[in-house]
């Protein structure tokens, strides 16, 4: 019976799997035929205007994921627009007799924190041009009028909404839960504001963690009410009072204290454009997306030999996790633009929370042999902390966003344990049989003795004393100071440049000139790296993993060992350079 039932399974998911594939091939090649038909080169009309919505996200390295990448083969959705293009583009617009003004319509808003400051600053240097910007919505979100404020004038539609209310998170702690479930964890940091993990250990947030908090939320709402105020000409004071009493929430209200100047329905805005662009009808505006431009406009100089590299630092730091930002990937990229004599400067943009210290640290010492040849310049993007820090602190200069999320010089290990929860729910007895004392030790069954916390604390200490010995070098700041400002606290992009974590305020953009300066070039071409995959690429991946999870679901026995080998796994000794989470703020 059980053989039986277990060859069903299999035929089931064997013909799901085969389904599967054959819908895949079916939408592949029509999504290929498509994009056959649509790979002329795009063109720039004269008197155009530059529309800029965000349906075409705004990512690090323009990437998509493997989900992103079978929607695209089957709805024909844009590749995402990387940061550093879209941000040329704009600056390129602002010169380019082709572009009357730019439109914003921000309907959706598919950028992170940072890219969003950088692209308002590009859209801030446009309007220096002396060349208009002009905005439309129907419904504002916070982050999407902080873009928008710094538009010639902003149009909105009069039944719309717009809640400003400030920024905010929220934070869940499952102490209890787990307890419930009889699964204890054990943190061992260094640090007294390295809050990873806490959420495992408490079943509230510690004054520190609060602390810390506090101000980096604070910090970033005071950058964005500065830029917004300035823009409109609006006291700080005041918008605070407004936002504190609830009464931007309204289209009316917006127009009311002067966030908004005109409220139009959808047939008036094109009118508007229409007259703008001295044209009779809204068929004759001349659109053109900021995707479309880029495409268009910002191409390499293939006649120039020098270049400058852009590599995409993106992701947690690993050991050799395919995605993300592993020492395994990422180790012979950085040799191999060391190795590249056509290559002068290199602008390493960061967008990182850290991860493991140990890859970290790997990461380290190979571009320190790259700066040892070639200038090496960092550009923080929406994280660049522990250790995206630690990679970024030994490099000529440091340029953040205010909004960056960054610091967190700290240090922790952990032990999750489960063998009260196994007896409890799943009546699983266990038995260690070892060589030594702690021949066990980690294996995710018992919890560690006093003895073993010791042993592990040394550990995370010594990695502690490295971290801030590196950054102390780097930085060229006592350890002592370094220590004050570690501890694992997490400060702004704006704070870490009172406090000497950052040298300067700036975006890629800023990064890649300071580049080019320092080696003197002003013709050069850009390298990025990693090299971005096609969509077939990450849809090939993902089938592959979605594949091995079928074949695993139809042997259940299969699936037991995988996850005590993935417990077990877990349970090998590592130090973790890591920001305790990455932030869903409600903008």
């Amino acid at each position: 019976m059980k053989n039986f039932l277990k060859t069903t399974l299999a035929v089931i998911v064997g013909s799901l799997i085969a389904l599967f594939i054959s819908s895949f091939l079916f939408f592949g090649i029509i999504g290929s035929l498509v994009s056959l038909g649509e790979s002329q080169e795009p063109v720039v009309p004269s008197k155009a205007i530059l529309k800029i919505d965000f349906s075409t996200p705004v990512t690090e390295l323009g990437q998509e994921d493997a989900m992103q990448a079978f929607q695209s083969l089957n709805f024909s959705t844009s590749q995402p627009l990387g940061i550093l293009k879209a941000v040329k583009a704009i600056e390129y617009a602002a010169t380019d007799p082709s572009v009357r003004f730019i439109y914003l319509n921000l309907n959706q808003l598919n950028i992170g924190m940072a890219n969003l400051e950088e692209i308002r600053n590009a859209l801030y240097n446009f309007r220096k041009s002396g060349k208009a910007i002009i905005t439309y919505v129907d419904n504002f979100s916070q982050g999407s009028y902080y873009l928008a404020s710094i538009s010639d004038k902003i149009y909105m539609n009069s039944d719309g909404s717009g809640a400003i209310t400030g920024l905010g998170s929220t934070m869940m702690f499952f102490k209890d839960l787990l307890n419930k479930l009889g699964i204890e964890v054990q943190l061992i940091r260094h640090g007294k504001f390295k809050a990873a993990a806490e959420q495992f250990i408490a079943s509230g947030i510690s004054k520190e963690n609060y602390e810390q908090n506090k101000e980096m939320i604070d910090s970033i709402w005071e950058t964005w009410t500065n830029e917004i105020c300035e823009s409109r000409d609006i006291d700080p004071e005041h918008f605070n009072k407004l936002v504190d009493n609830l009464e931007l929430f309204s289209a009316e209200s917006l127009k009311e204290h002067g966030l908004v100047d005109e409220l139009v329905d959808r047939n008036r805005i094109y009118e508007i454009l229409c007259n703008l662009s001295e044209v009779e009808k809204e068929k004759d505006l001349k659109l053109i997306s900021l995707a479309t431009y880029a495409e268009a406009r910002i191409k390499p100089n293939i006649k120039v030999k020098e270049k400058i590299a852009v590599i995409y630092a993106d992701g947690e730091i690993t050991m050799s996790d395919p995605s993300g930002l592993s020492a395994k990937k990422f180790y012979p990229i950085i040799r191999e633009v060391r190795q590249d004599s056509s290559i002068k400067a290199v602008v390493l943009r960061v967008n990182s929370p850290g991860g493991d210290a140990q890859a970290a640290e790997i990461l380290n010492k190979e571009l320190q042999l790259l700066r040892e040849v070639k200038p090496l310049i960092i550009s923080m993007g929406e994280y660049a902390a522990s250790g995206g820090y630690w990679i970024s602190a030994n490099s000529e200069k440091i340029f953040a966003d205010n909004t960056t999320i960054t610091g967190s010089i700290g240090v922790f290990s952990m032990a999750m344990n489960y063998g009260e929860g196994l007896r409890k729910h799943l009546k699983i007895n266990t038995a260690n049989i070892g060589s030594n004392t702690h021949s066990n030790m980690l294996n995710g069954i018992d919890p560690l003795d006093a003895k073993e916390v010791a042993f592990m604390q040394g550990m995370v200490e010594d990695i502690y004393t490295k971290f801030t010995a590196l950054v102390s070098e780097g930085r060229d700041l006592p350890v002592e100071y370094v220590d004050e400002v570690g501890q694992g606290r997490v400060w702004t992009g704006a704070d870490a440049i009172e406090n000497k974590l950052v040298d300067e305020k700036g975006g890629i953009l800023d990064a890649l000139n300071y580049a080019a300066a320092s080696v003197d070039l002003k013709d050069y071409r850009i390298a990025e790296y990693p090299a971005v995959k096609s969509p077939m690429e990450q849809f090939m991946e993902m089938l592959q993993g979605a594949e091995a999870s079928v074949k695993a679901a139809a042997d259940p026995a299969e699936t037991i060992k995988g996850i005590y080998s993935k417990i077990a796994k877990d349970g090998e000794f590592k130090v973790y350079a890591r920001h305790p989470y990455c932030y869903d703020f409600n903008y």
